[in-house]
């Protein structure tokens, strides 16, 4: 498993149904596509040219990465170098004791004595070494380990910054997000130390190397038998060199799938009732036994074909692992112990000698060819290593589709405070991947300091108009300007600065509630006043008041709780509710605050009013998408009247598919019906026109209420 890796093909684009260039085998219920590739294929992978072609593009971020860690903690860096290098001298140490014991047999045989002293030397340098071995081995993983956790809080913040900056478009982009996944960290260790234990263990391994061949050198000249015994153990090894395994490795680019409708259903089947969402409908249809059932009978159709892609294709390796060279294996790690009898037949005074050379042989060479394959595995690793180098910096440069423009806004800040004039050009709009038209043609103009409502049927693209006034996207075709400039010349964070806007999918941070509200004006997120202030405004305060922790509530807690199986009746647990069950084992218990929908948007408008109420940052435009789209009547006039009362002269687009009291007070009603303008005035005018579906829908919803 260590050794499937995923690696960018030779051509510009992998398409399996090129027979030619990509084979396909059936794996289990698994399509697995995987790129032909013959130059090698019996040789370790790590023997591929082309991943050290790539080390010359890449080597500059390791010395950045170095420096950067060097920054960090240089005094650490040095001293986990310095341990690994010192641990790596050790075999070569070992080796040179076994071959001094070797010597002291062959005196003992020859000569019939023993030199005491010389033994009680070596057996304590031996006892040494291996003190010295733990004791280094053990400081090495406490270096390490304090070394890993800066590099990898360093780098957090730099994935973070990453990650932050991004707009929108750029965000969905599959491949930005591909981008942005490889850098962020799978387990404990971070990309960088990953990549600098695999350079440093590269040169402890070299090191390594280089000290056995020297010390086997020295003792090949001194032992009987030494050269041949050598060339054998070494024979018996060298079949570890190859992969013996049939297509045991995915070399480079690979893909896989499944058709088979039965075990995707099944897989459905399963998430359907892991799945806390689905939960409510599941037992309130009465759905389990029919789910069930409907599971049972697609495992017993499948059989044993019925496993995700890694358990298939392990399994089938496992049953094509034989391969005919493995044949040889037996007959040559048998050679050593024939060349050793026959010796011991020839001259039995020097079995002693030939059996500890053989020892020593035997175990030298396994240790040496294992280190060599290492080596060569390390230095294959190395190329992977410094491209995910280069990818975790080059994260920080991802070019936003949303270009940044360069003129202030505004030039002068009274003019933001009588309300920003918008204007929408022959605007025209796609979101990214689809082939119809969120908006079309769309003109209209706002004046500074009016209010404008924009009506329409859910889809008709009310939101989409906010979204790109806040240049969220920008228009496909067409211009918007704001007082008379194009939007797309401004500053993105001047423009941002002086409009606040809730969407209609508004999110809940994963924060505290003060901090959710707070982060609608950062400038004052220890403004406790202003923070009480917005929640009051936002219509939040009573039932802020009634949650457990008031302003210190998470909705949604970023961290989660761990625990085992507790004793049943427990209903507690760290300061919160505890549903105890016999499966929930290692998993959190999800918060619950009863909180209805209208109450969640309730603090999202609060979070918005934190910002549009400073007078201090210069809002001049206000965007609101449906923001009583989950409120009752009564809360929808409170929150009306609240929005009348901040408005003052800043200039207010708000979009709903209701009729209220702001459509009475608009200074410009947009109606909107299948991505266009249909009809555009004030309520009065539109409701004189007697063709006009906005007067239409009025009387409709007029009606329901007489």
């Amino acid at each position: 498993m260590s050794r499937l890796r995923s690696k960018k093909g030779k051509g510009a684009n992998f398409v399996p149904q090129n027979g030619a260039l990509v084979e396909h085998r059936k794996v289990g219920v698994w399509d697995l596509y995987v790129e032909r590739d013959a130059v090698l294929s019996y040789f370790p992978t790590s023997w591929r040219i082309e991943e050290y072609a790539e080390l010359l593009n890449d080597i500059p971020y390791l010395w950045r990465t170095l420096r950067d860690v060097a920054t960090l903690a240089w005094p650490l860096l040095l001293l986990y170098v310095a341990l690994t290098l010192m641990i790596s001298l050790v075999p070569a140490l070992n080796l040179w004791f076994s071959a001094q014991l070797v010597n002291i047999v062959q005196v003992a045989v020859d000569q019939r004595v023993v030199d005491t002293n010389l033994l009680i030397q070596i057996a304590g340098g031996r006892v040494l070494c291996a003190a010295v071995e733990n004791l280094l081995s053990s400081a090495s993983r406490k270096v390490s380990i304090a070394l890993n956790w800066r590099i990898r809080r360093f780098y957090s913040a730099h994935i973070f910054r990453s990650m932050a900056r991004l707009d929108v478009p750029t965000w969905d982009d599959p491949v930005a997000s591909a981008q942005i996944e490889a850098v962020v960290p799978k387990g404990q260790n971070a990309v960088a130390w990953v990549a600098i234990t695999s350079i440093v263990q590269t040169g402890s391994t070299l090191l390594r190397l280089f000290s056995q061949t020297a010390v086997l050198t020295g003792v090949l000249w001194e032992q009987r038998d030494g050269l041949l015994l050598s060339v054998l153990s070494f024979a018996s090894n060298s079949f570890t060199f190859f992969n013996l395994a049939y297509d045991g490795d995915m070399h480079g680019a690979w893909a896989a799938t499944t058709r088979d409708n039965d075990f995707i259903r099944m897989e459905g089947l399963k998430q359907l009732v892991s799945r806390s969402k689905h939960r409510k409908e599941v037992v309130a249809g009465g759905l389990a036994e029919c789910l069930t059932a409907e599971y049972s009978n697609l495992v017993d159709r499948l059989g044993d074909s019925a496993s995700d892609f890694w358990s298939a294709y392990m399994s089938r390796q496992s049953d094509r692992s034989f391969h005919p060279v493995r044949l040889l294996r037996l007959p040559l790690s048998e050679l050593p112990q024939i060349v050793f009898t026959l010796r011991a037949v020839q001259q039995p005074s020097s079995i002693p000698v030939s059996l500890a050379s053989l020892h020593l042989m035997q175990r030298t060479s396994g240790s040496f060819i294992h280190s060599v394959r290492l080596l060569l595995q390390q230095t294959g690793n190395v190329s992977g290593q410094l491209s995910a180098l280069r990818k975790l910096y080059e994260a920080g440069n991802i070019t936003n589709q949303v270009v940044d423009g360069t003129v202030p806004f505004p030039q002068n800040t009274q003019s933001i405070r009588d309300g920003i004039c918008l204007e929408f050009r022959d605007v025209s709009f796609r979101y990214p991947g689809s082939e119809d038209y969120a908006l079309r043609n769309i003109s209209f103009r706002v004046a500074p300091g009016q209010l404008c409502v924009i009506i329409g049927s859910n889809g008709s693209g009310k939101s989409t108009i906010l979204k790109l006034m806040a240049r969220i996207y920008d228009p496909t075709e067409g211009t918007i300007f704001l007082d008379d400039q194009d939007i797309k010349v401004l500053r993105l964070a001047d423009l941002r600065r002086a409009m606040a806007i809730l969407f209609q999918d508004y999110t809940h941070f994963p924060l505290s509630i003060r901090e959710n509200i707070a982060l609608g004006d950062p400038t004052r997120m220890h403004d406790e006043a202003a923070i009480e202030e917005a929640a009051r405004l936002g219509g939040a305060s009573e039932l802020i008041a009634h949650l457990p922790n008031g302003f210190d509530t998470y909705l949604e807690r970023p961290v989660r709780d761990l625990f085992s199986g507790l004793p049943d009746g427990t209903t507690n647990l760290f300061g919160r509710k505890f549903d105890n069950g016999n499966l929930r084992t290692y998993v959190d218990t999800p918060i619950d605050h009863g909180l209805s929908g209208g109450q969640m948007q309730r603090l999202a408008v609060a979070r918005t009013f934190m910002r549009s109420s400073s007078a201090e940052q210069g809002v001049g435009l206000l965007l609101f998408d449906e923001p009583s789209a989950s409120l009752d009547p009564t809360a929808e006039h409170d929150l009306f009247s609240r929005l009348r009362e901040l408005r003052g002269n800043k200039t207010m687009i708000f979009s709903t598919h209701r009729f209220g009291n702001l459509t009475r007070h608009a200074d410009l009603i947009l109606y909107m019906n299948n991505s266009v303008i249909v009809e555009a005035g004030t309520h009065e005018d539109l409701l004189k026109v007697e063709s006009s579906d906005y007067a239409r829908l009025w009387r409709i919803q007029a009606e329901a209420f007489l």
